[in-house]
């Protein structure tokens, strides 16, 4: 069997793995036991990160607008499933609030109220995506012209504004302002999170692995010799960023789903450092990277670690400086110590299938170099 299969069936034996253990936690326990908690979170950061780190990461666009592009998901998915019987309980400060259809009524109406609604849920996550794609198609014709850190602060910058804009009671009627949007339809188990951004994912793996995907890493290793061999910048990197927006405004209809309720102001720079925080460990350029951190971040901050805050975990008395912080500093030094051991991130920029491969880096250029 020759390693390419190897690798293969490898990677397919995990993913199996993985999803059945999901599967299993969602039989066994409660949809509001922690760990299912913890999954619907870490499979929504993971794919936020991986569109992060297909602009990032494999193009080498520096840019911090995820969280605006997650709030336009959002905000989609949540306003387009609404039901039109609720609607007077959550516009209550706007007359007539709301539009005047939902995708869960009109769907339901169609396939039934079951299966109805998630037809419904499903089409306003996509819309969600592409409304985010499009606002980065046009925010991308003038910022995509700068360069590092002129680019992030651009991107960062058009987050803020957006999440100002959404508060605005002149577009209350739609957005319900500085309101909460809720009562939209969610998914109350963790399985259908981790298919919908596995899904998502495998996209991007398949993107990232297709001559687009190796133009991308063109541009990032040199855009001078990308230039020189035909790939066209401007091109390219409008289609790494219009591609990264619509995953990251997918993962905040994803986001919509597991808060329940949601509004823009958690959809702060906060959030994007965040994600940033977590391709950086997992590893700059590693899918796995980006995946694995997510679902290590999300677990020790919202459970592994969550006891130090009440005072005592694991025989550590929590200091009484730090009163209900005790949990984040020490979460603070692990990080500090995940960047000081692993400069390139847990992963660097190997895939999992490359778990396999046991041979030396200088080793493999010899045998390329005499292929």
């Amino acid at each position: 069997m020759n390693m390419t299969k190897k690798k293969t069936i490898f990677t397919a034996a995990v993913l199996l793995v993985l999803f059945a253990a999901c599967v299993i936690v969602d039989l066994t326990l409660p949809s509001y036991h922690i760990a299912v908690t913890v999954i619907k979170k870490a499979t929504v950061y993971a794919l936020v990160a991986v569109s992060m780190n297909l602009l990032n990461g494999f193009t080498g666009l520096f840019s911090l607008g995820q969280a605006g592009f997650m709030l336009l998901g959002a905000y989609s998915y949540s306003v387009l499933t609404i039901p039109d019987g609720k609607k007077a309980t959550v516009y209550q400060y706007f007359e007539n609030g709301g539009l005047p259809f939902s995708f869960t009524d009109i769907f339901g109406g169609i396939f039934g109220e079951q299966v109805g609604t998630i037809v419904g849920m499903l089409i306003a996550l996509l819309i969600g995506g592409l409304l985010a794609a499009l606002f980065a198609f046009l925010i991308g014709l003038p910022v995509l012209r700068l360069k590092s850190d002129y680019l992030a602060i651009a991107t960062l910058g058009f987050a803020e504004i957006l999440k100002a804009f959404f508060q605005w009671n002149g577009l209350g009627p739609i957005t319900n302002g500085s309101n909460l949007l809720k009562s939209y339809p969610t998914f109350n188990k963790a399985t259908p999170y981790v298919i919908i951004a596995g899904l998502m994912i495998a996209l991007i793996v398949l993107l990232i692995n297709s001559t687009y995907g190796r133009a991308f890493k063109a541009i990032r290793d040199d855009e001078v010799a990308a230039e020189a061999m035909g790939i066209n910048l401007a091109r390219h990197k409008r289609m790494s960023f219009i591609i990264s927006s619509f995953f990251a405004g997918i993962g905040g209809g994803m986001m919509a789903m597991y808060m329940g309720t949601i509004a823009a102001a958690p959809f702060k720079s906060a959030l994007t450092y965040e994600i940033l925080l977590i391709v950086v460990i997992g590893g700059i350029g590693s899918i796995t990277g980006s995946v694995l951190a997510s679902f290590l971040y999300i677990f020790s901050s919202e459970w592994l670690l969550r006891g130090l805050d009440s005072g005592t975990f694991l025989g550590i008395n929590a200091p009484a400086v730090f009163k209900n912080g005790f949990r984040m500093a020490v979460f603070s030094v692990i990080i500090m110590v995940i960047v000081l051991f692993f400069r390139k991130g847990i992963m660097g920029d190997k895939e999992l299938p490359n778990l396999l491969d046991k041979r030396p880096k200088s080793r493999k250029k010899k045998e390329a170099a005499g292929k």
